[in-house]
């Protein structure tokens, strides 16, 4: 875990990785739950009999937005800001999908730093995030994006 005092102290880690998470393992009531809020309810996320029938895997899949939304949970384990006000997802530059996540998959988090520049009284932070399966030649994503964080 990387301890910083202040937003733009994160500057020191631009261009290094922040490191791995734990394995966050996605169950199907996490699934479900989201496709109820989301209302994509789709088989091949809801239906464990027809997935069984007629995917690849034999199993339901993650929501690839159910995916991408696990970011702020997991970087949680990777950095803290000590002295921070407000922050804000400000977005997404670049978001690719780029391997299904099975029921049951195990997941973890790679984070790195891009720039970090002044913004008000704090910073605006670029962050470079994997979201690799275990035991996949491939992560399920990878997404470049912004947050904006105001100092104490």
């Amino acid at each position: 875990m990387i301890v910083v005092e202040t937003p733009i102290a994160l500057t020191r880690h631009s261009g290094q990785e922040l490191g791995v998470t734990s394995w966050f393992e996605v169950r199907q009531e996490q699934i479900d739950a989201f496709a109820e809020l989301t209302g994509d309810d789709h088989w091949i996320h809801v239906d464990v009999e027809r997935a069984a029938r007629e995917s690849p895997d034999g199993r339901t899949i993650a929501h690839g937005l159910y995916t991408l939304s696990l970011i702020p949970r997991l970087q949680r384990q990777l950095f803290r800001i000590e002295q921070r006000g407000a922050g804000l997802n400000y977005g997404y530059d670049r978001i690719r999908f780029l391997a299904p996540v099975p029921v049951g998959s195990a997941l973890h988090l790679r984070q790195s730093v891009g720039a970090v520049a002044p913004r008000g009284s704090g910073a605006r932070i670029e962050l470079r995030s994997a979201i690799d399966i275990k035991g996949a030649d491939k992560p399920a994503l990878i997404a470049d994006g912004i947050l904006l964080i105001a100092a104490a």
